[in-house]
């Protein structure tokens, strides 16, 4: 497929569903080979159909997160392949429970921890040299306003997405003098069935689509993008700057 991210790889994490299903169809739309992560099998085949469908390639990554020895191994894969990745979409996450901090369970904490945080330093640690010998390395890591924006009961996504926000500005102050940029996204309220889960009293229908905030993801991955350790929010009118 022809596209402005034509010959390009990306991976696109939490990708059988929601956002990521969404995120990694759109870069497969405009050319780019994905390599789709996600832990379930049949979404990603789904995902796979419906990129051959668009006129687009992908290479299917059944994976949990929490394997941290298989994202290694990701790494590995990809530097056999193309020894490059040009664009990180680390979309995964897991909301845990809403629950008082005094009553959170310590595996709930672990679990949000691990995707939502340690997955991502991880994929760091793997795909960091990878990104840098691309042309122009993009990795765009998937946030919340709930990490700027405190509520009770959100403690262990809120904390989790708040300490993302600080391991990406951390990395890419590392980056600033390589062609690699990274920042983060907030899509907002979407209509994703995590949002369902914690909002069950809300209209879905009030809120946008994955398809049409993944789109706002698009642009930060392209060569022409050069902010560097900001954080941008999806918004009706176009991406817009939040640090």
């Amino acid at each position: 497929m022809v596209g402005f991210l034509a010959n390009r790889v990306a991976v696109v994490t939490g990708a059988s569903r929601g956002i990521g299903r969404a995120a990694a169809l759109a870069l497969a739309k405009e050319g780019a080979h994905v390599v789709a992560l996600a832990r379930t099998q049949g979404g990603l085949e789904d995902l796979d159909d419906e990129i051959k469908r668009a006129g687009g390639t992908a290479t299917l990554v059944p994976a949990d997160l929490k394997d941290f020895a298989a994202l290694d191994r990701l790494g590995a894969a990809l530097y056999e392949r193309w020894k490059r990745l040009d664009i990180l979409v680390a979309n995964a996450g897991v909301l845990g429970k809403l629950t008082p901090l005094a009553h959170v369970d310590q595996k709930v904490w672990d679990e949000v921890m691990a995707v939502n945080l340690t997955a991502n330093w991880r994929l760091i640690r793997s795909l960091d040299p990878l990104l840098r010998a691309a042309e122009a390395g993009r990795a765009v890591f998937v946030t919340s306003g709930a990490a700027q924006y405190f509520s009770a009961y959100w403690g262990p996504y809120s904390i989790s997405k708040a300490a993302l926000e600080a391991l990406v500005k951390t990395y890419a102050a590392e980056i600033a003098s390589t062609n690699v940029r990274a920042n983060c996204f907030n899509p907002g309220a979407t209509r994703t069935k995590m949002r369902a889960t914690a909002m069950p009293g809300e209209d879905p229908q009030t809120l946008p689509s994955p398809e049409v905030v993944a789109a706002q993801i698009v642009p930060m991955c392209v060569p022409a993008f050069t902010d560097n350790g900001a954080v941008y929010k999806s918004t009706a009118n176009g991406l817009l700057k939040q640090t």
